[in-house]
């Protein structure tokens, strides 16, 4: 069964109570009979499947931490090539 926070307009006493969601909303204060207003509370929500930004494009942290290797140099790179003589 869901929790609700409950808020008494006359002290400010917050309390939680376990409901139906088809039971009807408290009333009153239990601490001074006051008129009480539900809270909203932010839930935490996880979305998991397919189709999900988080899911479908998640990478993994070793391999955004790692160093790139680079592909070592052959011998006929390292060579440099003389610059041509441009033809005017």
């Amino acid at each position: 069964m869901p929790l609700y926070d409950y808020k008494c307009k006359k002290c400010g006493y917050i309390f939680e109570v376990e409901q139906r969601m088809t039971d009807p909303k408290l009333k009153y204060c239990p601490e001074c009979k006051g008129a009480v207003e539900r809270l909203i509370s932010p839930v935490g929500i996880i979305f998991k499947g397919s189709g999900f930004h988080v899911t479908d494009y998640k990478k993994d942290k070793s391999v955004l931490s790692a160093p790139k290797k680079e592909k070592p140099e052959t011998k006929a790179e390292k060579k440099e090539t003389k610059p041509t003589p441009e033809n005017s």
